[in-house]
């Protein structure tokens, strides 16, 4: 499995998701010890809410192992929003260790994707939900022309 570093944009604490564990297809599972870091824990919990970005970056290394595989670069791509977000617990420990799970269940020709997302711990599902993303071409030129 490729470093976990080499398929997410996201570097220092906002890296989130410490490991790829499986790809196969469309769906890619992820696993990460939740950090006791100040910028998300607060009281001794890590906020349920967290866990979209959890997922987010779960499908953000879907993205980034398919670009490795077909030799291309690793792109920055745009959370949309979260669908049906249900977690099941108020928050998450320092030390906890989840697995989260992402399948893609809708691509449009336009760069638009939805997945279908799940965080477990200790093999009950924590928080479910269905992500939108979408991945521009090239997300500086995107970004630029959204500022007109």
């Amino acid at each position: 499995m490729p470093a976990i570093e080499s398929l997410l944009p996201h570097r220092g604490r906002m890296r989130l998701v410490d490991r790829l564990v499986s790809h196969e297809g469309d769906a890619v599972l992820c696993e990460l010890t939740v950090r006791d870091d100040p910028l998300f824990c607060h009281d001794g919990s890590v906020g349920a809410w967290v866990g979209i970005e959890y997922m987010a970056q779960t499908v953000a290394a879907l993205i980034g192992v398919r670009a490795q595989k077909a030799g291309a670069p690793v792109k920055i791509g745009l959370l949309l929003g979260a669908r049906r977000y249900v977690a099941h617990v108020p928050g998450f420990a320092p030390g906890d260790v989840l697995q989260v799970a992402a399948c893609q269940v809708f691509q449009g020709d336009n760069g638009l994707a939805a997945f279908d997302a799940r965080i477990t711990r200790d093999g009950a599902v924590v928080a479910e939900a269905t992500l939108s993303a979408f991945q521009p071409d090239d997300v500086n030129v995107f970004l630029k022309g959204s500022e007109a």
